[in-house]
C-alpha cells in the first residue's frame, strides 16, 4: 500500500489598489481551495516574516496585480525586487507559478503584466501554468458571460469599469479566476505525485 501524498500548498501573492484585484485573488483562492489544497492569501504590500515563510513553503505561487501604465503596480514591483535574495539562493526553483491581472480597459495592456509575471517566475526557475481556456465572447453566438471573455492564454485577465467599485468586477472574470486557481492546484498535485514516483 502506498503512502498518501501530501496535499499541495498554494499561495496567492497579490496587490490590489482599489479592491478589484482583491476580488480576483479571493476567486483564485476559492478555485484552488475547492480542489482540497491549502491556500494562503498574501498581500505583497503588507508582508510579514511569516508570510515570506508561507511563500517559501508553498508548492505554487500565483502572482496578481492590477495593470497600471502597462505593467504591474509599483507595490508589486517592490515585492518582486525583495525576492532577489530568494532568486540568488534558488529558493523558489521548481515551484509552480501563474498570474492574474485587472484593468479598466478591455485590453489595457494587461498582457504585458502577465508577461512580467511569467518572466519573474522564469527568473526564479519556476514552472509557468497558463489558463488553458479557449477564448470566449468571440463569435455572434458568444456572450460576455463566457469564461475567458477577454481571450487571454498566459493567465487570467479581468476588466472592471473605472467608475465602479468592487461590485463592478465581472462575474465571468471571477469564474475565470476560479478556473485558474483550480488549474494551478491540480498542476501542483501532478508535480508532487511525479516527484514521489521518481
Amino acid at each position: 500500500m502506498t503512502a498518501a501524498l501530501p496535499q499541495p500548498v498554494v499561495s496567492v501573492a497579490y496587490h490590489s489598489g482599489f479592491g478589484h484585484t482583491a476580488v480576483l485573488a479571493e476567486a483564485v483562492r476559492d478555485g484552488a481551495a475547492d480542489t482540497g489544497v491549502t491556500v494562503h492569501l498574501v498581500k505583497v504590500d503588507e508582508m510579514t516574516d511569516a508570510e515570506w515563510a508561507q511563500l517559501d513553503g508553498s508548492d505554487a505561487i500565483i502572482f496578481g496585480s492590477p495593470t497600471y501604465m502597462g505593467t504591474a503596480s509599483a507595490a508589486f514591483h517592490a515585492f518582486a525586487q525583495q525576492t532577489s535574495g530568494r532568486w540568488a539562493d534558488r529558493a523558489w526553483q521548481d515551484k509552480i507559478a501563474a498570474g492574474f491581472t485587472n484593468s479598466a480597459s478591455k485590453s489595457g495592456d494587461k498582457l504585458a503584466t502577465l508577461q512580467y509575471f511569467s518572466l519573474l517566475g522564469a527568473q526564479h526557475g519556476m514552472h509557468w501554468v497558463g489558463l488553458n481556456l479557449l477564448p470566449g465572447w468571440n463569435s455572434s453566438v458568444a456572450s460576455e458571460n463566457d469564461l475567458n471573455r477577454l481571450g487571454f492564454f498566459l493567465g487570467a485577465a479581468a476588466q472592471s469599469n473605472a467608475d465602479q467599485g468592487t461590485e463592478g468586477v465581472h462575474k465571468a472574470d471571477i469564474l475565470t479566476a476560479e478556473h485558474l486557481g483550480a488549474r494551478v492546484a491540480e498542476a501542483a498535485r501532478v508535480v508532487i505525485a511525479g516527484r514521489a514516483a521518481l
